[in-house]
């Protein structure tokens, strides 16, 4: 039996063709994403350590690429909190206490981000209360946390109690439920081991790691698709 190459018909040559186009530009996609994302990250680990500016300033120049470090003086609203839930680190899952906090300065409120506490399955959750009196805050002016598929709608009407739960954040939602204006943005406070709460902060974003896991697959798409288009037209012969 020998091997002998077969003209492939035009469809065949047009279908793989058209097939190793897609399947290289979907994965060239992703590792441009995957590029994209890590200087992402990159840059909101510098920002972390770079001098705060003011809120004013961080409304200004924000962006999605950007996450100002800030520095704002204000009041806790101390009657009114959300409890964002089923929250993972790790092994652990627990909640991220959101306060809403007064800027000294005026304009709209804004959400801070106090930090993760873990669930404890053998007492009720303690909740740390926020300061009373006017209080200086500093950390990164980021975008709201992203959220899945949101199911049963809006639940904060309902609730009587703070602090309200919630499992996605809407600051449209929120700013209804507190009867005033809400910044689109959020504060993610900076680590401080004396408050109780975890604060370790990254954008909410795909990992690069996934982008190039998905770049792999399309690749692998174009050698089997070269593949099968050979096996079709290098077919064995009688002799």
């Amino acid at each position: 039996m020998n091997r002998r190459w077969h003209r492939p018909g035009w469809f065949a040559v047009a279908l793989t063709l058209c097939g190793v186009a897609l399947f290289s530009s979907l994965g060239s996609w992703q590792l441009r994403r995957a590029a994209e994302k890590e200087q992402l990250l990159a840059a909101f680990a510098r920002t972390a350590q770079t001098a705060p500016v003011s809120l004013s300033e961080a409304r200004r120049t924000a962006s999605t690429q950007h996450f100002p470090h800030v520095r704002v003086e204000g009041r806790f609203d101390t009657a009114h909190a959300y409890l964002l839930d089923d929250q993972i680190r790790g092994q652990r899952t627990g909640v991220i206490l959101y306060g809403v906090f007064e800027p000294l300065g005026g304009g709209p409120a804004l959400l801070v981000n106090r930090g993760f506490l873990p669930r404890r399955e053998d007492r009720e959750m303690p909740v740390p209360a926020a300061e009373t009196g006017p209080v200086a805050l500093s950390g990164l002016y980021a975008p709201v946390p992203g959220s899945g598929l949101r199911l049963g709608g809006n639940a904060l009407p309902g609730q009587t109690t703070w602090p309200k739960k919630t499992i996605y954040l809407d600051t449209d939602e929120i700013a209804a439920d507190i009867g005033r204006a809400l910044d689109d943005r959020v504060l993610l406070l900076d680590p401080d081991p004396a408050s109780g709460f975890e604060r370790i902060w990254t954008p909410e974003l795909m990992p690069p790691e996934r982008h190039r896991g998905y770049a792999f697959q399309w690749f692998s798409f174009v050698v089997a698709a070269l593949a099968i288009f050979t096996l079709l037209h290098w077919r064995k012969e009688s002799s």
